[in-house]
């Protein structure tokens, strides 16, 4: 492992730390562009979510109006009532999404396939890194925000359902991550830069408690509208 993937990983808690639990749970509100292009303005805008750290499955709910939770994995999503119940399930979920652009509504399953691999790339990050796989190399550092930020540009193995195979991470002097790129591949490839804002601690591990993201220039910088994504999480607990 490379010198700033370490010194990331150390700085949000260290690995030996966050593998001693299994699950993450937290409570989000979700806004921006994106619902509505969607075509699902409602659905998660205040909803639980239940990510597994040792492997790609994650739960999202309530679907509202209903209090229809999702089950994630890279593989398939179903979408189950409280009793259980599976009332869609969607196989091979990635491959629904050839020809999707920006603009191209989403079926429940679809969004819990989309809302499953952020939420498990977010919340597993920057441990993420030393999943078996994936590649981390340092690119040129980044000014902005009036630091300078280290980079590590990232490739992530077909074995992780997340964006795109390439992003990078953006860290700054104190070893968190600031912003992290990428292209979201189901909509079009279009570009995307996420901040990482107000850390909070929980079980000695950092996590960020709002996410705000919007569309990423040619020349890498930040467009400031539209707010595509915005996320507010909090009551984060470890198991």
């Amino acid at each position: 492992m490379g010198d700033l993937q370490q010194q990331v990983i150390e700085a949000h808690g260290g690995l030996e730390r966050f593998r001693r639990f299994s699950s993450l749970t937290a409570k989000l509100h979700q806004f921006g562009i994106l619902w509505d292009l969607k075509g699902r303005p409602d659905t998660l805008t205040h909803a639980d979510v239940r990510v597994n750290l040792r492997q790609q499955e994650v739960s999202h709910g309530p679907f509202h109006p209903t209090l229809n939770r999702s089950r994630y994995t890279p593989d398939e999503v179903t979408i189950e009532t409280p009793d259980g119940d599976v009332i869609e399930r969607l196989s091979r979920p990635r491959e629904s999404f050839a020809g999707f652009a920006m603009k191209t509504p989403w079926s429940e399953a679809q969004l819990a396939y989309f809302a499953g691999y952020t939420m498990w790339t977010y919340l597993s990050s920057p441990f993420i890194l030393a999943q078996p796989g994936v590649v981390a190399t340092e690119i040129a550092p980044w000014s902005e925000q009036g630091e300078t930020w280290r980079r590590l540009r990232v490739t992530f193995p077909a074995s992780i359902a997340t964006h795109s195979r390439e992003q990078t991470f953006h860290i700054g002097p104190d070893g968190l991550i600031r912003r992290h790129d990428y292209e979201v591949e189901i909509q079009g490839n279009n570009a995307a830069a996420r901040y990482l804002l107000d850390p909070v601690t929980v079980e000695g591990i950092v996590l960020p408690s709002r996410f705000r993201v919007y569309p990423r220039n040619p020349d890498g910088t930040p467009a400031p509208e539209p707010l595509i994504v915005g996320v507010d999480l909090s009551d984060y607990h470890f198991a």
